[in-house]
């Protein structure tokens, strides 16, 4: 039998808003571009119902439906968006690279654009994965605005908890921040924050026992670890911010992360270490964490992939002159 090999000019691995973004600027560019939609086709904004904050839908859109327009205009544009997901990937040696899809398919890849986004990392209990989407949220900045006047519980200590604590203490009533440990791990600032903000109460040493509500969140209950005393808050919203977890593992073997997982990036560009390979999106960017931002940097990571292509077709045409 022989092995189906394919040669792409560029492929996109990954969808989401940097994926769909880099296939819309690199179908304009002529570049043919394949995009693997990957495990969560359009990311992690198919789990986010309402997105109020992007800009052009004055209305408010629902996420998957969002996803669902990047993707039209993507393949309208010209881009191959197919369902699958890479499996690994060898970036030794010089491009093209040998990029496995499906533990099967071989792809020939001229220029690589990761865009594998990044997952929230959940409690693991059974009423925050039926509840979410229904008052379950991992992400304040986009979700909190339905909150307004509520009361709410986010768990988490480190920065990221307290900043989303924070936020949502300036359009909720009351938050609750739920503390697994006798202390918290964010910065002294962003305590000292915390404490300085009125409807603010910290719980320490405390874990969640189960999100309460049927059909939306209605309260929380809630276990102290030193007592095993329960206590039951009535609250609208729950915020888990107990951080993120990069989906770069395939690539780890070859480009540079940081301690969590995240691909650093050259500054001022979407360019790894490796030459013709380009990160953008969720998978490089663990602060703003938007879709506007990814999708920025999707435009970014196009635009470097066409330019450093240019530079090797003419590198090729003055050695062949």
């Amino acid at each position: 039998m022989t092995e189906e090999i394919e040669e792409v000019e560029c492929l996109i691995i990954g969808s989401g808003p940097a994926g769909y973004t880099a296939a819309i600027y690199a179908a304009r560019a002529d570049m043919k571009p394949v995009l693997y939609e990957g495990m969560q086709p359009g990311g992690q904004l198919t789990i986010t119902t309402d997105v109020e904050n992007y800009p052009g839908y004055p209305d408010g859109i629902m996420g998957p439906e969002m996803m669902e327009h990047f993707k039209n205009q993507a393949v309208r544009l010209g881009t191959d968006s197919r369902y699958g997901m890479v499996t690994s990937v060898d970036f030794s040696g010089k491009p093209p690279y040998n990029i496995i899809v499906d533990e099967s398919k071989k792809i020939l890849a001229h220029t690589v654009i990761i865009s594998t986004g990044a997952s929230a990392k959940w409690l693991g209990i059974e009423s925050e994965t039926r509840l979410n989407g229904s008052g379950v949220s991992a992400c304040a900045v986009c979700d909190g605005f339905f909150y307004k006047g509520s009361d709410v519980a986010i768990v988490g200590a480190g920065d990221t908890a307290a900043e989303e604590a924070t936020y949502l203490a300036k359009i909720c009533n009351q938050v609750t921040m739920l503390v697994r440990r006798d202390e918290m791990r964010a910065s002294k600032a962003m305590q000292h924050r915390v404490e300085n903000t009125p409807n603010i109460t910290v719980m320490y040493n405390t874990e969640t026992d189960e999100v309460l509500g049927k059909h939306g969140v209605e309260g929380v209950r809630v276990k102290n670890n030193q007592t095993g005393e329960t206590t039951e808050i009535p609250i609208k919203g729950f915020f888990v911010a107990i951080g993120h977890k990069p989906n770069t593992g395939i690539f780890k073997d070859y480009l540079d992360m940081d301690e969590t997982g995240y691909i650093i990036t050259k500054p001022d560009s979407s360019k790894t270490n490796v030459e013709g390979v380009f990160a953008c999106g969720d998978a490089q960017d663990h602060i703003y964490r938007q879709a506007v931002t990814a999708a920025g940097t999707g435009c970014m990571a196009a635009l470097d992939a066409e330019r450093y292509l240019s530079a090797k077709k003419s590198e090729e045409s003055m050695s062949h002159a």
